[in-house]
């Protein structure tokens, strides 16, 4: 990734509603958002995530699809190839995990913030604020 987590307080990538992305970081957001946009690799990242001690054998992920080992294969490398997992080997199995600093990339350039721009196009018009409410 282009734009790592820095060593100081602030956050390694701005909300969007502060600042327009670069070219490289929204290059490399679009390939961990591309890879999360599967419904099977979005529930592989939350079974690797929430498992016991943060890993996750394959052999612990397969029986919950039914899809071949190929297929779980390429969709495991799709995720890692993204930056949001990392893998070990452990005799026969590969044990897979979640990227903390990936997770918190993507939290962060979502978040919102206040202040907002009132004639923004993200400030919700009298009818959404009445639906929000």
């Amino acid at each position: 990734m282009s734009n790592q987590m820095s060593s100081g307080a602030e956050p390694c990538c701005p909300p969007l509603s502060r600042e327009p992305l670069t070219s490289d970081w929204a290059t490399d957001l679009a390939r961990m958002f591309k890879a999360l946009g599967d419904p099977v690799r979005l529930r592989m990242l939350s079974m690797i995530a929430s498992h016991q001690g943060g890993e996750s054998c394959v052999c612990d992920i397969s029986p919950a699809f039914d899809l071949s080992q190929p297929t779980i294969s390429h969709h495991l490398k799709v995720l890692r190839e993204a930056g949001l997992l990392d893998c070990e080997r452990r005799g026969t199995w590969v044990y897979y995990r979640v990227l903390p600093t990936a997770l918190e990339q993507l939290s962060a350039v979502l978040a919102t913030e206040s202040g907002v721009l009132p004639a923004s196009a993200c400030t919700p018009t009298a009818a959404l604020a009445e639906t929000l409410s």
